[in-house]
């Protein structure tokens, strides 16, 4: 009895989070929606423009990763979702009542995110992968790429996580959605092209990560690709420990 019921106390925020993600038609929804979107569309580019586009054949992960532009936003949205959901709807107060330790709580919220984002980053590489072997080829054994593969599972966890800690930090769902996905989907990409921000853009997280999925070395980037995936990981780390201390210290 003793061994038992300490393990049950530890797991049930878990179960909590995992029947909220079940029982949400947007929160469950959109997983489908970031491989559809991230493997549908790499499939068409490269039908159509594989053979010929340099800028998808010279880096073969520049096709192959070509969906990810557009599947990543849903990718945000599902991190903004698992808890701006309940600062939208007020039953944040709620879910602290059933779970008074908020790091049990938090916690629950960031491994749930970690493994929806591994989800999705496998089916998504996996369908990429797919998509570009069937319609251009790709050499697994090239230099690299097994790297690149291995990053682009892992940059989705990294996003979703990070997305869910910043939400945490901003407490309103409306703000995140309003500011982090226009940001992805096109803020930090125009921020490369601006001669006096380029060199700090180069350090978002987003840009850094998306640094790790490439095989050619960018001209004027001051790290390697790996250096970047563990760029992201660590303002991801940093966005999660300033959602803990937002939680513990202004939410009711």
């Amino acid at each position: 009895m003793s061994t038992r019921t300490p393990r049950a106390h530890r797991t049930h925020p878990l179960r909590a989070e995992w029947a909220k993600f079940t029982t949400l038609r947007p929160l469950w929804t959109a997983p489908f929606l970031a491989v559809a979107l991230s493997t549908g569309i790499t499939a068409a580019v490269q039908t159509a423009y594989g053979r010929t586009d340099t800028s998808l054949t010279d880096d073969p992960m520049e096709g192959l990763y070509y969906g990810l532009n557009f599947g990543q936003v849903a990718v945000v949205c599902l991190g903004i979702l698992l808890v701006g959901q309940e600062y939208a709807s007020g039953t944040l107060t709620t879910s602290l009542a059933a779970v008074p330790d908020r790091l049990r709580f938090y916690r629950a919220k960031l491994l749930l995110g970690t493994g929806l984002g591994l989800a999705v980053g496998a089916a998504t590489v996996g369908g990429q992968l797919a998509a570009t072997a069937a319609t251009v080829g790709l050499d697994p054994s090239a230099p690299g790429t097994v790297r690149a593969l291995v990053a682009g599972v892992l940059y989705h966890p990294l996003l979703l996580v990070l997305c869910l800690a910043l939400t945490t930090v901003l407490r309103n769902q409306t703000a995140a959605l309003g500011l982090l996905s226009p940001a992805v989907f096109l803020g930090t990409t125009a921020l490369t092209a601006v001669p006096g921000l380029r060199d700090a853009a180069r350090f978002l997280p987003d840009r850094a990560g998306q640094y790790a999925l490439r095989l050619a070395d960018a001209p004027g980037t001051p790290y390697g690709h790996t250096t970047g995936l563990l760029l992201m990981a660590a303002w991801t780390l940093a966005a999660a420990l300033a959602g803990l201390r937002t939680l513990q210290h202004k939410d009711a």
